[in-house]
């Protein structure tokens, strides 16, 4: 049995997706019942259970060969050390207690980092209490998500502006599918390694001005790339409606991006091909994301 965390966000779908379509069993974890009704749908077994709930958490995971486990972000706790480490605390005993002898985990580059990188600091933590619970650890560390455009496709289609937090929007960076993780995940549930180990999940590379060009032509309108400078990143995040701690967050994330900070430093590397154009034209086509949800 393979308990798959976060099964209705995109990399949880996916896992859950390519694990079903390999027959492997499924028990996926949710936070809804409407969610759970869908997933039970596809094949997979569903528990509405949250990562904080630390005995719902171990009762999923008992009889589990693997868990694929993530550190979900909050915009909404006011206090996003605490939030992280309380989940974090609830995922490593619940590993512990039910003897989960392997955990693929969600992180992202620059978790062997301890400050310094916004919320990464919350995987660097469960990577380090995942590791001291003796299971054997699959760390999987993408770079930037291709889902990240989500986030302007709105501004973009209604404004013609491309708004990037960075100091140019010519430098090239990894950008991977949420759905290349999601398989992934899956492949080193069904064959983990036989150490662990903290694996690079890469992309194609794309520079802001090359993932705006994509936009516009599936857009079918011109786009003005507009890089937004770092003293005014968080004001800008602020005005969007974040609270400011979490704007001083995603400013420190975005830093470390352009200090280098985030950069591969694992055991290994994987490299996926899905191109940018494929998953901006499913992002402009909802019934294509259907599937998705929720982001547990």
């Amino acid at each position: 049995m393979y308990v798959i965390a976060g099964a209705t966000g995109r990399v949880g779908s996916a896992a859950v997706t390519h694990l079903l379509d390999r027959g492997a069993p499924v028990r996926a974890l949710t936070r809804s019942e409407e969610s759970a009704t869908r997933l039970r749908a596809r094949g997979a077994e569903a528990r509405i259970v949250t990562l904080d709930d630390r005995d719902s958490l171990t009762a999923a995971l008992h009889g589990a060969s693997g868990f694929f486990a993530l550190l979900p972000f909050d915009l909404t706790v006011d206090d996003l050390d605490a939030h992280a480490d309380r989940l974090i605390a609830s995922i490593a005993d619940a590993v512990t207690e039910a003897a989960v002898p392997h955990v693929v985990m969600l992180s992202s580059g620059g978790a062997d980092l301890a400050a310094g990188t916004g919320p990464i600091t919350g995987l660097h933590r469960l990577e380090q209490a995942l590791t001291s619970t003796g299971t054997l650890l699959t760390a999987l560390r993408p770079g930037h998500f291709q889902e990240k455009v989500a986030e302007v496709l709105d501004v973009a289609a209604e404004s013609g502006t491309f708004p990037g937090f960075a100091t140019t929007a010519d430098r090239p960076m990894p950008l991977i599918a949420t759905a290349d993780i999601g398989r992934i995940a899956a492949e080193s549930l069904l064959s983990p390694a036989p150490t662990t180990e903290r694996v690079d999940v890469l992309g194609p590379e794309y520079s802001e001005r090359q993932i705006a060009s994509v936009l516009e032509a599936q857009l079918g309108r011109r786009l003005e790339v507009v890089t937004i400078p770092e003293e005014a990143w968080v004001p800008t995040l602020v005005e969007t409606g974040l609270p400011p701690h979490i704007a001083t967050a995603l400013a420190e994330l975005n830093s470390a991006d352009e200090l280098g900070r985030l950069a591969p430093r694992g055991d290994r590397v994987v490299r996926c091909s899905t191109e940018v154009e494929t998953t901006i034209r499913r992002l402009l086509t909802p019934e294509k994301e259907a599937h998705v949800v929720s982001r547990d």
